[in-house]
């Protein structure tokens, strides 16, 4: 509990130090936030109201509090605000307009579309999760396959080809990679593979509605997942040329035990730490990064959101989406920490 209770302050650190530096970033950019509103026709008094609306007529200390209390899990507002703007449970009255709210994070709305920012990321979260565990689970199967492969025939036609392909795995950029594999399967072979160069994971039929169409996975989870590949079965590679080794692995034949057994029920498990390390840590990344991969495939996730926003410079979007993806990250960092003891039990926490 020590552990974890440590663990979670310093994730609250590094969120408090991203919060600061998103907030100075954007408000150094250009781009008036009221015009881009309310576009280039409003006019003066329009302007002005907005500008108060999202607290622009304040100092710059007092706007990054607000913002603050804005973000915080528990803050302070007027009744009218938490109604308007939060789903909240009241924990004090502090006056007759300010209350203390314990509340969803409010990461304001949307200049263009004036819709709430928390949804909008809510609402493109489950695409960008499904592409990553997709691109992940295909990374970490073939990854491991290929890396025990490589180990157990070290030296051998199968090592060499596992080795040269991973090198030009890590070597691809993704974006380029997504590029030959939209135009390949998803053009030039479309007819043979079924494959199609862009689509989400639910497409619009005029007749029934809203279509599931897991056929759009396929080439944005393998673009994705290349790279991450490449890493796990080097990393697979080296650790299991380790351990095959040790003299437990040695005792484990002396019993009589069978290869395969020996191979994917004693070596593998003591090999996986690395592994684990990779698996965990580029997930978090294939979650930030799959940003242009999302664009090139169209597929609807927050790195599509992400990209749309900047080209219309809708700040409030693009920030929530940096933060957003920072909490990810946070979590999945927790999360690494405690799954290495599951995996292994000599480590301690």
């Amino acid at each position: 509990m020590r552990f974890l209770l440590r663990k979670i302050l310093y994730g609250i650190l590094v969120l408090l130090g991203v919060v600061v530096l998103v907030f100075l970033l954007f408000n150094v950019l250009p781009g008036d936030p009221a015009r881009l509103t309310l576009g280039q026709r409003a006019d003066v008094a329009s302007l002005e109201n907005v500008r108060r609306e999202l607290h622009l007529d304040k100092p710059l200390p007092v706007q990054f509090l607000l913002y603050l209390n804005d973000l915080s899990p528990v803050g302070i507002h007027t009744e009218q605000e938490a109604r308007n703007q939060l789903h909240y449970v009241t924990l004090l009255h502090i006056s007759s307009s300010k209350i203390l709210v314990l509340k969803t994070p409010y990461l304001r709305r949307s200049y263009q579309g004036k819709k709430d920012v928390w949804e909008i990321l809510t609402e493109a979260l489950p695409g960008t999760l499904l592409l990553a565990l997709a691109a992940m689970l295909f990374a970490t199967v073939a990854g491991i396959a290929l890396g025990v492969l490589s180990a157990v025939k070290q030296n051998t036609w199968m090592d060499t080809g596992a080795i040269f392909a991973s090198v030009l795995g890590i070597s691809v950029p993704s974006f380029f990679a997504g590029i030959v594999l939209a135009y390949l399967f998803g053009f030039v072979l479309s007819t043979y593979t079924g494959l199609h160069m862009t689509g989400s994971l639910f497409d619009v039929d005029p007749f029934a509605g809203r279509v599931l169409n897991l056929r759009n996975l396929v080439l944005p989870a393998i673009t994705l997942g290349i790279r991450p590949l490449a890493i796990i079965v080097q990393l697979t590679r080296s650790a299991m040329l380790d351990v095959l080794h040790q003299d437990y692995i040695r005792t484990a034949y002396a019993k009589g035990l069978g290869h395969q057994a020996v191979i994917w029920k004693h070596a593998l498990r003591n090999a996986l730490n690395p592994v684990v390390t990779a698996v965990t840590g580029w997930f978090a990344e294939l979650l930030a990064g799959a940003f242009f991969v999302e664009y090139i495939f169209g597929w609807k996730g927050i790195g599509k959101v992400t990209v749309d926003a900047l080209e219309k410079f809708d700040f409030p979007v693009l920030m929530g989406a940096v933060l957003f993806t920072a909490g990810i990250f946070v979590i999945i960092n927790l999360l690494a920490d405690v799954l290495y003891r599951i995996v292994d039990p000599r480590i301690k926490l």
